[in-house]
Protein backbone atom coordinates (compact mmCIF):
# COMPACT_ATOMS: atom_id res chain seq x y z
CA UNK A 1 0.00 0.00 0.00
CA UNK A 2 2.66 2.23 1.13
CA UNK A 3 6.06 3.07 -0.64
CA UNK A 4 7.52 4.39 2.94
CA UNK A 5 7.02 5.09 5.68
CA UNK A 6 8.13 8.46 8.14
CA UNK A 7 8.10 7.45 11.53
CA UNK A 8 8.72 10.43 13.96
CA UNK A 9 8.83 9.17 17.37
CA UNK A 10 10.49 6.25 17.10
CA UNK A 11 9.08 4.39 20.81
CA UNK A 12 6.41 2.46 22.25
CA UNK A 13 3.41 3.55 19.84
CA UNK A 14 5.52 4.58 16.59
CA UNK A 15 8.16 1.74 16.71
CA UNK A 16 4.25 -1.18 17.29
CA UNK A 17 2.97 1.46 14.46
CA UNK A 18 5.95 0.24 11.95
CA UNK A 19 5.83 -3.44 13.25
CA UNK A 20 2.08 -3.78 12.34
CA UNK A 21 2.73 -1.94 8.80
CA UNK A 22 5.32 -4.21 8.37
CA UNK A 23 4.01 -7.20 9.36
CA UNK A 24 0.97 -6.71 6.99
CA UNK A 25 2.94 -6.42 4.03
CA UNK A 26 1.91 -2.35 3.89
CA UNK A 27 5.01 -0.45 3.63
CA UNK A 28 8.17 -1.59 1.93
CA UNK A 29 10.52 0.49 3.90
CA UNK A 30 10.47 2.74 6.86
CA UNK A 31 12.71 6.02 7.70
CA UNK A 32 12.83 6.58 11.58
CA UNK A 33 13.43 9.76 13.65
CA UNK A 34 13.70 10.53 17.34
CA UNK A 35 14.90 13.08 19.48
CA UNK A 36 17.19 10.82 20.91
CA UNK A 37 19.72 9.28 18.87
CA UNK A 38 19.78 6.63 20.86
CA UNK A 39 16.23 5.08 20.32
CA UNK A 40 16.80 5.30 16.96
CA UNK A 41 20.18 3.02 16.69
CA UNK A 42 18.02 0.78 19.11
CA UNK A 43 15.26 0.71 16.38
CA UNK A 44 17.15 0.06 13.59
CA UNK A 45 18.55 -3.20 15.52
CA UNK A 46 15.36 -4.10 16.09
CA UNK A 47 14.53 -4.10 12.56
CA UNK A 48 11.60 -1.47 13.21
CA UNK A 49 12.78 1.09 11.12
CA UNK A 50 15.20 0.10 7.86
CA UNK A 51 17.26 3.58 7.92
CA UNK A 52 17.95 6.15 10.75
CA UNK A 53 17.04 9.70 9.88
CA UNK A 54 19.12 12.89 11.47
CA UNK A 55 16.16 15.26 11.35
CA UNK A 56 12.39 15.01 11.44
CA UNK A 57 12.31 16.80 7.70
CA UNK A 58 14.52 14.43 6.54
CA UNK A 59 12.50 11.44 8.13
CA UNK A 60 9.60 12.62 6.09
CA UNK A 61 11.67 12.99 2.75
CA UNK A 62 10.17 10.51 0.07
CA UNK A 63 7.29 9.26 2.53
CA UNK A 64 3.70 8.83 1.31
CA UNK A 65 2.71 8.04 5.06
CA UNK A 66 4.05 10.07 8.22
CA UNK A 67 3.26 8.76 11.75
CA UNK A 68 4.41 11.24 14.10
CA UNK A 69 4.27 9.81 17.55
CA UNK A 70 5.81 12.44 19.66
CA UNK A 71 3.90 13.58 22.82
CA UNK A 72 1.09 15.94 21.99
CA UNK A 73 3.24 18.84 23.82
CA UNK A 74 5.70 18.49 20.86
CA UNK A 75 2.91 18.17 17.95
CA UNK A 76 3.19 21.56 16.99
CA UNK A 77 7.28 21.91 16.75
CA UNK A 78 7.52 18.51 14.55
CA UNK A 79 4.38 19.91 12.25
CA UNK A 80 6.98 23.30 11.73
CA UNK A 81 10.11 21.23 11.18
CA UNK A 82 8.34 18.95 8.55
CA UNK A 83 5.86 21.31 6.77
CA UNK A 84 8.15 22.24 4.15
CA UNK A 85 8.24 18.67 2.57
CA UNK A 86 4.56 17.73 2.97
CA UNK A 87 2.48 16.87 0.00
CA UNK A 88 -0.62 17.00 -1.46
CA UNK A 89 -0.69 12.98 -1.98
CA UNK A 90 0.75 12.07 1.88
CA UNK A 91 -1.03 10.81 4.20
CA UNK A 92 0.18 12.07 7.89
CA UNK A 93 -1.71 10.53 11.22
CA UNK A 94 -0.74 10.96 15.21
CA UNK A 95 -1.26 9.05 18.33
CA UNK A 96 -2.00 12.01 20.53
CA UNK A 97 -4.71 11.24 23.27
CA UNK A 98 -6.06 14.88 22.83
CA UNK A 99 -7.33 15.96 19.17
CA UNK A 100 -8.41 19.80 19.79
CA UNK A 101 -5.15 20.82 20.53
CA UNK A 102 -3.41 18.86 18.18
CA UNK A 103 -5.83 20.30 15.16
CA UNK A 104 -5.28 23.74 16.06
CA UNK A 105 -1.53 22.80 16.18
CA UNK A 106 -1.59 21.19 12.49
CA UNK A 107 -3.66 23.95 11.24
CA UNK A 108 -1.27 27.28 12.53
CA UNK A 109 1.80 24.52 11.30
CA UNK A 110 0.80 23.41 7.61
CA UNK A 111 -1.63 25.57 6.76
CA UNK A 112 -2.79 24.50 3.60
CA UNK A 113 -1.27 21.55 3.79
CA UNK A 114 -2.90 20.50 6.78
CA UNK A 115 -5.10 18.83 4.03
CA UNK A 116 -2.89 15.73 4.52
CA UNK A 117 -3.30 15.16 7.99
CA UNK A 118 -5.83 13.15 9.47
CA UNK A 119 -5.75 13.03 13.51
CA UNK A 120 -6.27 9.66 14.77
CA UNK A 121 -5.97 8.09 18.37
CA UNK A 122 -4.97 4.42 18.76
CA UNK A 123 -6.74 3.48 22.07
CA UNK A 124 -3.91 1.01 23.06
CA UNK A 125 -0.72 1.06 25.02
CA UNK A 126 1.44 -0.07 27.87
CA UNK A 127 2.55 1.24 30.92
CA UNK A 128 6.25 0.43 29.97
CA UNK A 129 7.13 2.72 27.26
CA UNK A 130 9.80 2.93 25.03
CA UNK A 131 10.84 1.38 21.79
CA UNK A 132 11.93 -1.74 23.64
CA UNK A 133 8.03 -3.00 24.33
CA UNK A 134 7.14 -2.35 20.57
CA UNK A 135 4.88 -4.94 19.63
CA UNK A 136 3.33 -5.27 16.11
CA UNK A 137 0.30 -6.77 18.19
CA UNK A 138 -0.41 -3.78 19.95
CA UNK A 139 -3.20 -2.15 17.63
CA UNK A 140 -4.74 -5.44 16.77
CA UNK A 141 -8.52 -5.68 18.10
CA UNK A 142 -8.28 -2.14 19.28
CA UNK A 143 -10.25 0.76 18.55
CA UNK A 144 -8.67 4.11 16.89
CA UNK A 145 -10.39 7.11 16.77
CA UNK A 146 -10.30 9.73 13.96
CA UNK A 147 -11.13 13.11 13.96
CA UNK A 148 -10.85 15.11 10.54
CA UNK A 149 -12.34 18.09 9.95
CA UNK A 150 -13.54 20.34 7.06
CA UNK A 151 -10.09 21.13 6.04
CA UNK A 152 -9.19 17.29 5.94
CA UNK A 153 -8.84 15.69 2.62
CA UNK A 154 -11.21 12.58 1.71
CA UNK A 155 -8.68 11.11 0.18
CA UNK A 156 -6.77 11.17 3.53
CA UNK A 157 -9.27 10.24 5.31
CA UNK A 158 -9.98 7.09 3.14
CA UNK A 159 -6.61 5.83 3.69
CA UNK A 160 -6.34 6.04 7.00
CA UNK A 161 -9.38 4.04 7.56
CA UNK A 162 -7.95 1.40 5.16
CA UNK A 163 -4.49 1.06 6.76
CA UNK A 164 -5.76 1.20 10.23
CA UNK A 165 -8.46 -1.62 9.43
CA UNK A 166 -5.82 -3.46 7.36
CA UNK A 167 -4.09 -3.70 10.81
CA UNK A 168 -6.77 -5.36 12.72
CA UNK A 169 -8.08 -2.12 14.32
CA UNK A 170 -12.03 -1.10 14.77
CA UNK A 171 -12.18 2.59 12.99
CA UNK A 172 -14.44 5.31 14.76
CA UNK A 173 -15.16 8.66 13.86
CA UNK A 174 -16.54 11.82 15.47
CA UNK A 175 -15.38 15.63 16.07
CA UNK A 176 -12.34 16.44 18.03
CA UNK A 177 -14.90 17.93 20.80
CA UNK A 178 -16.67 15.12 21.31
CA UNK A 179 -13.18 12.88 21.60
CA UNK A 180 -11.57 15.26 23.76
CA UNK A 181 -14.92 15.58 25.91
CA UNK A 182 -14.92 11.83 26.21
CA UNK A 183 -11.79 11.09 26.90
CA UNK A 184 -11.37 13.85 29.54
CA UNK A 185 -14.35 11.36 31.58
CA UNK A 186 -12.72 7.56 30.45
CA UNK A 187 -9.14 7.83 30.50
CA UNK A 188 -7.57 11.74 31.63
CA UNK A 189 -9.56 11.78 34.70
CA UNK A 190 -9.00 8.14 35.80
CA UNK A 191 -5.57 8.87 35.28
CA UNK A 192 -5.31 12.09 37.16
CA UNK A 193 -7.52 9.90 40.02
CA UNK A 194 -4.83 7.57 40.13
CA UNK A 195 -1.82 9.52 40.03
CA UNK A 196 -3.50 11.25 43.63
CA UNK A 197 -4.51 7.99 45.19
CA UNK A 198 -0.78 7.37 44.94
CA UNK A 199 0.41 10.86 46.26
CA UNK A 200 -2.44 10.70 49.14
CA UNK A 201 -1.27 7.15 50.84
CA UNK A 202 2.62 8.30 50.14
CA UNK A 203 1.63 11.89 51.91
CA UNK A 204 1.05 10.22 54.91
CA UNK A 205 3.92 9.03 57.80
CA UNK A 206 2.68 5.77 57.48
CA UNK A 207 3.09 5.44 53.77
CA UNK A 208 5.18 1.99 53.13
CA UNK A 209 3.13 0.16 56.32
CA UNK A 210 0.05 0.91 54.82
CA UNK A 211 1.04 -0.23 51.12
CA UNK A 212 3.40 -3.24 52.34
CA UNK A 213 -0.83 -4.51 53.54
CA UNK A 214 -2.32 -3.12 49.98
CA UNK A 215 -3.98 -5.85 47.92
CA UNK A 216 -5.03 -6.34 44.45
CA UNK A 217 -7.98 -3.87 44.77
CA UNK A 218 -5.56 -0.87 45.25
CA UNK A 219 -3.26 -2.96 42.76
CA UNK A 220 -5.91 -2.09 40.16
CA UNK A 221 -7.09 0.88 41.07
CA UNK A 222 -3.42 2.09 40.95
CA UNK A 223 -1.86 0.38 37.74
CA UNK A 224 -2.28 3.46 35.55
CA UNK A 225 -0.38 5.95 38.06
CA UNK A 226 2.71 3.97 36.50
CA UNK A 227 2.23 5.63 33.08
CA UNK A 228 4.57 7.96 31.91
CA UNK A 229 4.73 11.80 33.99
CA UNK A 230 5.67 13.33 31.12
CA UNK A 231 3.21 11.86 28.76
CA UNK A 232 0.32 12.44 31.23
CA UNK A 233 1.68 15.61 31.90
CA UNK A 234 1.03 17.17 28.55
CA UNK A 235 -1.97 15.41 28.08
CA UNK A 236 -4.06 16.74 31.21
CA UNK A 237 -2.60 20.06 30.17
CA UNK A 238 -3.76 20.08 26.65
CA UNK A 239 -6.88 18.99 27.64
CA UNK A 240 -7.32 20.89 30.83
CA UNK A 241 -10.90 22.27 30.26
CA UNK A 242 -12.52 19.36 29.73
CA UNK A 243 -10.39 16.93 32.66
CA UNK A 244 -11.71 20.33 35.18
CA UNK A 245 -15.28 19.82 33.96
CA UNK A 246 -14.88 15.67 34.56
CA UNK A 247 -13.33 16.72 38.10
CA UNK A 248 -15.69 18.44 39.14
CA UNK A 249 -18.76 16.09 38.63
CA UNK A 250 -16.48 13.66 40.19
CA UNK A 251 -16.05 15.58 43.24
CA UNK A 252 -19.70 16.14 43.39
CA UNK A 253 -20.68 12.25 43.02
CA UNK A 254 -17.82 11.63 46.40
CA UNK A 255 -19.16 14.13 48.17
CA UNK A 256 -22.28 12.68 47.93
CA UNK A 257 -21.04 9.71 49.35
CA UNK A 258 -19.35 11.66 52.12
CA UNK A 259 -22.10 13.24 53.54
CA UNK A 260 -24.21 10.06 53.49
CA UNK A 261 -20.93 8.33 55.65
CA UNK A 262 -21.23 11.19 57.56
CA UNK A 263 -25.00 11.07 58.58
CA UNK A 264 -25.15 7.29 58.98
CA UNK A 265 -27.72 6.11 56.47
CA UNK A 266 -27.22 2.88 55.59
CA UNK A 267 -29.67 2.92 53.10
CA UNK A 268 -28.92 5.86 51.29
CA UNK A 269 -25.51 4.31 50.77
CA UNK A 270 -26.35 1.12 49.81
CA UNK A 271 -28.57 2.43 47.15
CA UNK A 272 -25.62 5.12 45.58
CA UNK A 273 -23.04 1.89 45.86
CA UNK A 274 -26.00 -0.37 44.69
CA UNK A 275 -26.45 1.93 41.30
CA UNK A 276 -22.25 2.14 40.65
CA UNK A 277 -22.54 -1.15 41.26
CA UNK A 278 -25.36 -2.32 38.78
CA UNK A 279 -23.98 -0.32 35.84
CA UNK A 280 -20.23 -1.34 36.56
CA UNK A 281 -21.78 -5.00 36.44
CA UNK A 282 -23.37 -4.20 33.00
CA UNK A 283 -20.59 -2.53 31.58
CA UNK A 284 -18.00 -4.50 29.18
CA UNK A 285 -14.86 -3.47 28.12
CA UNK A 286 -14.85 -2.82 24.32
CA UNK A 287 -12.15 -4.71 22.19
CA UNK A 288 -10.08 -1.79 22.06
CA UNK A 289 -8.05 -0.63 25.67
CA UNK A 290 -5.22 -0.43 27.95
CA UNK A 291 -6.17 2.94 28.77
Amino acid sequence: MFEQLGLIGCGLMGGSFALALKRAGLVKRVVGYSKSPSTTERARAMGVIDVEAPSALLAVSGADIVLIAVPVAATESTFKAIKHLVSPDMLIMDVGSTKTDVIQAANRALRQQVRSFVPAHPIAGKELAGVENADPELYKGRQVILTPTDQTGTTQTQKAIDVWTRLGCRVLQMSPEQHDAAYAAVSHLPHLLAFAMMNAVNSQPQAKDYLSLAGPGFRDFTRIAAGDPKIWRDILLANRDEVLKQSQIFQRNLQALELIISSGNAQALEGLLEQASTSRAQWTLPQHSNN
